[in-house]
């Protein structure tokens, strides 16, 4: 049933998911900077996440011997584990809050600061829950150090983020004190204007069907530069420029805590370590336990966007169910992300069930890849100062060793 037995096989699946993983939020944000609402994009990612779920309970879940002790997805379907069907419900629901709240904070706080301190949350938390869920099969004077690196690099991360922001403020102020001098006063309170406050449609409908040439000329402006910035905003679906630092900040806190629980409760749904089955009946395999934990994390979505379609977050504009039905524009996108996110979900599942999920929590170290994305398609921290640079520098430096040492960690789970 269990197709990976050791850490070899375990150790390949982590690095497939840590790529596959730090890859989809990538597209997600692309959409939003290409103005497409994140309502729309998360439904649709939604779907086919769930359909992940399903191709890997119908392929994995069904592979090998069906026996008493790991039955196949099917079977044990209609066997009586609703204890385990709840705990990995119960991480699905924490999964899809989680990355709705990423979402919105790869616009406020930028997709590598968002990936690396929503991850390090996750791991400082996580792990440590997931450590003692496992019975401590991974090495504790291994680990910790590993979380400790985490914890650094969160802290490192909400640096980073205040650093750029604070680069970006005095790149837009040089801007408008260079615009007075050469048109005066007048126009300089109209660039003020524009550059903080920006305007949006209160409502999808409103929107303009073309998008401005200005901000057509986005791609063949120069990075990090006030100009870029300028027509970014006027461009993408969330309005950041002029907002408070802390919300972003707390929107991506919320987001890691959401996720340091999905993984302690999709641990608790497979290994019963609070022995909450009644005797006889076999522990859930992973396979039955990703549908359920997909299944909630699709339900929590859907409703969830549903509702924001007609009571958007942070100025987003308002939409409807018509309005999402008719946006084809980036769809494509959206389902390929949702697809190669659940994936790399599965695979994390599968490894933390022959390594331990305290270890396979390594994926975590998926900003390294996004960042790498982030850099070089979005021109992030572009332009920036020496300082940013230096914490940015710090902020991926910890993630790599912290990466190395959690995974050094790694030791094969006892039978169940």
């Amino acid at each position: 049933m269990y197709l990976v037995k050791d850490i070899g096989g375990a150790i390949a699946l982590m690095g497939v998911s840590l790529v596959l993983l730090g890859t989809w939020p990538v597209v997600l944000a692309v959409l939003e900077r290409r103005g497409r609402l994140p309502q729309h994009t998360y439904l649709d990612y939604s779907i086919t996440n769930f359909l992940a779920a399903l191709l890997v309970a119908f392929t994995f879940g069904q592979i090998g011997a069906d026996t008493p002790e790991t039955p196949n997805f099917l079977t044990q379907l209609t066997q009586d584990n609703w204890p385990s069907i709840l705990f990995a419900m119960s991480g699905g629901v924490f999964n899809g809050l989680g990355t709705l709240a990423t979402q919105y904070g790869w616009a406020f706080v930028g997709l590598s600061v968002t990936e690396v301190m929503a991850s390090s949350l996750k791991v400082v938390i996580g792990t440590t829950l997931n450590y003692f869920l496992d019975g401590r099969i991974n090495k504790a004077e291994i680990l910790f150090p590993g979380v400790g690196c985490f914890l650094i690099a969160a802290c490192l991360g909400s640096l980073v983020h205040s650093s750029n922001a604070a680069d970006n403020q005095e790149k837009l102020s040089s801007a408008m004190v260079n615009h007075s001098n050469t048109n005066g006063d007048t126009e300089n309170e109209e660039l003020t204007k524009h550059l903080l406050e920006i305007e949006q449609p209160k409502d999808c409908e409103e929107q303009e069907p073309e998008v401005a040439p200005a901000a057509q000329a986005v791609e063949k402006l120069e990075a990090g530069t006030a100009d870029f910035l300028v027509d970014l905003e006027g461009k993408r679906s969330i309005k950041v420029l002029g907002s408070n630092t802390f919300l972003g900040l707390g929107i991506v806190t919320f987001a890691g805590v959401s996720y340091s629980l999905f993984s302690p409760a999709f641990n608790l749904a497979t290994n019963d370590q609070w022995h909450t089955l009644k005797g006889g009946v076999p522990h859930m395999v992973v396979y039955t336990a990703f549908f359920y934990f997909s299944l909630a994390c699709f339900a929590i979505g859907i409703a969830l966007n549903i509702w924001f379609l007609y009571h958007p977050m942070v100025g987003v504009p308002r939409s409807s169910l018509t309005a999402y039905l008719r946006d084809w524009k980036g769809r494509d996108l959206a389902l390929v992300a949702g697809m190669v996110c659940g994936l790399g979900n599965a695979f994390q599942f599968m490894a933390g069930q022959a390594a331990g999920y305290a270890a396979a929590d390594a994926v975590q170290a998926l900003p390294l890849v996004s960042t790498v994305w982030g850099i070089v398609l979005f021109g992030e921290y572009r332009r920036s100062s020496r300082r940013t640079y230096t914490l940015l520098g710090s902020m991926l430096f910890m993630f790599v060793v912290a990466m190395v040492i959690l995974m050094a960690s790694s030791a094969h789970r006892r039978p169940l």
